[in-house]
C-alpha cells in the first residue's frame, strides 16, 4: 500500500508539472530553470537552437572536465608547510653520552684471547704474505677461522682470478681448495675478501673490501659479535667503562652534578651509556637562559689507554641529543667529541608537527604499525628508527633462525653465534645488504606526527692549554683517585659544552592545500563561469532527475500490468455456449454441457471457466403470500 501511495504522489505530481513523457519532462526543464543554456534551446528558432544546444554541450562537458581535476587534486592530500618562530623557556634536552670502546680492554682480554691472535697472525700474513713455517698456526684456534676466513683474491689474470688462502691453500673459482706452493702477491697485486659459506659451506660468496683495514675491521667486529652474544648482560655491564670512571666533572647552569644524576643503560655497541635529564623518574629539567653560562659542562675521561685495540679504532666520546622519554639511536644519529679539546654544541629547537592520516604517513604512539616495536622494554615512546631495527631483528629471526647481537630480542628467541648457528654471518650480511629488505621496513614504519629536532653548531678548542695542563691533569687525578701523581692525561680527557644559542624555537607545521572550502568554492567558480548557474541549478537538475526515475517507473508499472491482462484473455479451444445451455445450467444446477471433443483425448486437463452473463434472477415469477408483497410495499413506502 505505500508503494501504491507514493506512486499515486508522483504520479499526481507529474501531471501538474512536467508531464507523462520524457520530451514533455525536458521541455517542461528548459523552461523552468535557471540555467541560461536550456533556456535558449526552447526559446530560439532551428538554427539557434542547434548552436545553443552544441554551446551548452561544450560548456557542461568543460565543467565537468574541471570538476574532475578540482576533486582528483583535493584526493591527493596535498599539504603546505608553515614555519613559525616562537620564544619561550624551553626544557633542555636529554644528553646520552657514551665511550667509542665498548668495553675495557684489561675485562675483557680473557674472553677475546683466541681471536686476538688469530687477528695477529692474519695481519702478518697480510702485511708479509710469504708462507711461514708449518708450525705458525698449530697453537692458533683456527676453529673461529673455518666459520669465515679471510683471503687474498688474485687479479692479475682479470678471467681467472685465483682465491689465494691466508693460510697456504689456494683455489680458483671452478675449483675446490688445494695446495699453492710459492704462490704469493703483494697488496697491490691482491685484494682481501671474506668468505662467507652456507649449507655447511656448500654454497659460499666473496664480500671484496678495497681496504684490508676494513676487511680485517669487519672480520674482528663479526668474530666479536659472536663472542659477545653468548656472555649474560649483566657481566657485559661490568665490563665496560662505569659512570664514576668516565665522568669527572659536571656543572648545569650554576648547579653542580655528578654521575648520580645520569640513566645508565647498555648500548651493545658502544657499552655503557649514560643520559642525562632522561626525564623518566623526573621531570625535565629547563634552561633558565641561553648562552653558554645555562648550559651543561662535563669533563669526561674515555680511559683510551684500555681500549680494545682491534674492536675500537676510533678514540673519543659519542654524544647525542634527544627528547625525553627517547631511546638514543646514538650509532645512527650521534656524533663524536675529540679527545684533548673542548667541544662547544650550541643548540636550536624544530619542532615538526604532521597532520597524519590521509595526508601524511605518520602516527601518534605506533600503535597503527605493524611492526613490533622491540624496545618498548625501554619504556620510551615511539621513534621511525626504533621500528626499522625492531624490522630488521624480525626478517633476521625469520631468515637466519637467530636474532643479531646489537638490536633487541623477542621473547623466546636467542641471539646468534658461530657454534649453534653456523651460516649466520652469511645470512645476516645479505640482509644488510638487501635493497628489498630496507624499502620494505621503510614501507612499514612511519613517521612521528609530532616530533623535534635538535640543530647543533659545533666548534672545538685545544684543552687543556699548555699553560694550564699540568695542574689541571692534577687536579682531576686528585678528585677521581685521590693520587697525587697524574693518573689522566690528555689523550683521554674530553670537555663538552652544551647550551641552547637562543630561546626561539621554529615550528614546521603541515596543513591542508586543499580542504573542503577551497573544493567548493572551486566547483562553484567553475560551474557559474561556464554554465552561469548555481546551486541552486543543481538542486533543479537533481529535480528533473527524480521525475525520469517517477516516469520510468510509471511507464514500467503500465507495461507489465497490460502484459498481465493479455495473458488472462487467452483464447478458449471449445466454442461459447448457447442461450438456452446458459438458462438450463442456471436453472438446473445439476446440468451439465455436452464435453468438448478434445477432453476425451485429455480427461485429467481441467474446462477452463465459460464466460457469460446468467440471466435474471426474476423474484416475480414465483408465488408469494399476499401479505408478504403487501409488507414489503410498507416498507418501502416508509
Amino acid at each position: 500500500m505505500r508503494v501504491k501511495r507514493c506512486l499515486l504522489k508522483g504520479l499526481h505530481r507529474l501531471q501538474k508539472g512536467p508531464g507523462y513523457t520524457y520530451r514533455e519532462l525536458l521541455v517542461w526543464y528548459c523552461n523552468n530553470t535557471n540555467t541560461h543554456g536550456p533556456k535558449r534551446i526552447i526559446c530560439e528558432g532551428p538554427k539557434k537552437k542547434a548552436v545553443w544546444f552544441l554551446l551548452t554541450l561544450l560548456f557542461a562537458a568543460l565543467v565537468c572536465w574541471q570538476w574532475g581535476v578540482f576533486i582528483r587534486t583535493y584526493l591527493s592530500w596535498e599539504v603546505s608547510v608553515s614555519l613559525s618562530i616562537g620564544f619561550k623557556t624551553m626544557d633542555f634536552p636529554a644528553v646520552t653520552i657514551c665511550n667509542a670502546s665498548p668495553f675495557q680492554y684489561s675485562k675483557v682480554k680473557h674472553l677475546l684471547k683466541d681471536l686476538d691472535e688469530l687477528m695477529e697472525v692474519v695481519l702478518e700474513r697480510i702485511l708479509a704474505p710469504e708462507p711461514g713455517p708449518a708450525n705458525a698456526t698449530s697453537s692458533l684456534n683456527l676453529t673461529i677461522w673455518n666459520h669465515t676466513p679471510l683471503v687474498l683474491i688474485d687479479e692479475r689474470d682479470p678471467h681467472h682470478p685465483v682465491v689465494l688462502d691466508l693460510f697456504g691453500n689456494n683455489s680458483n673459482d671452478s675449483e675446490s681448495d688445494s695446495p699453492a706452493p710459492g704462490r704469493t702477491c703483494n697488496a697491490q697485486e691482491c685484494k682481501v675478501a671474506m668468505r662467507l659459506c652456507s649449507l655447511n659451506g656448500t654454497v659460499c660468496s666473496f664480500r671484496n673490501f678495497t681496504s684490508a683495514t676494513q676487511a680485517v675491521t669487519e672480520w674482528y667486529v663479526l668474530q666479536a659479535t659472536s663472542i659477545f652474544s653468548q656472555v649474560p648482560r649483566r657481566e657485559l655491564v661490568a665490563m665496560g667503562y662505569p659512570a664514576e670512571r668516565m665522568i669527572l666533572a659536571c656543572l648545569f647552569g650554576a648547579e653542580p652534578c655528578s654521575h648520580r644524576n645520569f640513566t645508565s643503560i647498555f648500548h651493545p655497541y658502544y657499552g655503557n651509556c649514560f643520559i642525562f635529564n632522561w626525564g623518566m623518574t623526573e621531570k625535565a629539567l629547563p634552561s633558565a637562559n641561553p648562552g653558554t653560562e645555562f648550559g651543561l659542562k662535563l669533563v669526561l675521561d674515555i680511559g683510551q689507554e684500555d681500549y680494545v685495540p682491534f674492536l675500537a679504532s676510533t678514540a673519543g666520546a659519542r654524544l647525542m641529543l634527544h627528547e625525553q622519554r627517547t631511546y638514543p639511536f646514538i650509532r645512527e644519529e650521534g656524533i663524536y667529541a675529540m679527545t684533548g679539546t673542548e667541544t662547544s654544541i650550541g643548540v636550536l629547537v624544530d619542532k615538526l608537527q604532521r597532520m597524519g592520516e590521509p595526508y601524511s604517513p605518520c602516527t601518534v604512539n605506533g600503535s597503527d604499525v605493524a611492526v613490533q616495536n622491540l624496545y618498548s622494554t625501554y619504556n620510551t615512546t615511539y621513534s621511525i628508527q626504533a621500528c626499522l631495527h625492531s624490522c630488521f631483528q624480525d626478517h633476521m629471526i625469520h631468515n637466519c633462525s637467530c636474532g643479531h647481537y646489537l638490536y633487541p630480542l623477542p621473547p623466546g628467541e636467542r641471539y646468534c653465534n658461530n657454534q649453534d648457528f653456523p651460516d649466520w654471518a652469511h645470512c645476516y650480511l645479505d640482509l644488510r645488504m638487501s635493497v628489498a629488505l630496507r624499502e620494505t621496513c621503510i614501507s612499514m614504519c612511519k613517521e612521528s606526527c609530532n616530533d623535534t629536532q635538535y640543530k647543533m653548531t659545533i666548534s672545538m678548542a685545544d684543552w687543556p692549554s699548555e699553560a694550564s695542563e699540568d695542574w689541571i691533569l692534577h687536579v682531576l687525578s686528585q678528585e677521581r683517585d685521590q693520587s697525587p701523581t697524574i693518573t689522566v692525561n690528555r689523550n683521554g680527557i674530553v670537555k663538552l659544552n652544551i647550551y641552547f644559542q637562543e630561546f626561539n624555537y621554529r615550528t614546521i607545521e603541515e596543513s591542508a592545500a586543499n580542504n573542503i572550502v577551497w573544493l567548493l568554492s572551486n566547483l562553484g567558480g567553475q560551474f557559474g563561469f561556464w554554465m552561469g548557474g548555481s546551486v541552486l541549478c543543481l538542486i533543479e537538475f537533481g529535480e528533473i532527475i527524480i521525475d525520469f526515475v517517477w516516469i520510468t517507473i510509471i511507464k514500467l508499472v503500465a507495461f507489465f500490468r497490460g502484459l498481465r491482462q493479455r495473458r488472462a484473455q487467452a483464447p478458449y479451444d471449445s466454442p461459447p455456449p448457447t442461450v438456452a445451455e446458459l438458462v438450463e445450467a442456471h436453472a438446473n444446477f445439476g446440468f451439465q454441457p455436452e464435453a468438448a471433443t478434445g477432453t476425451e483425448d485429455h480427461p485429467h486437463e481441467q474446462t477452463p471457466p465459460i464466460p457469460g452473463t446468467p440471466p435474471p434472477n426474476y423474484d416475480s415469477l414465483r408465488l408469494q403470500p399476499l401479505d408478504t408483497v403487501e409488507s414489503d410495499s410498507e416498507g418501502d413506502a416508509v
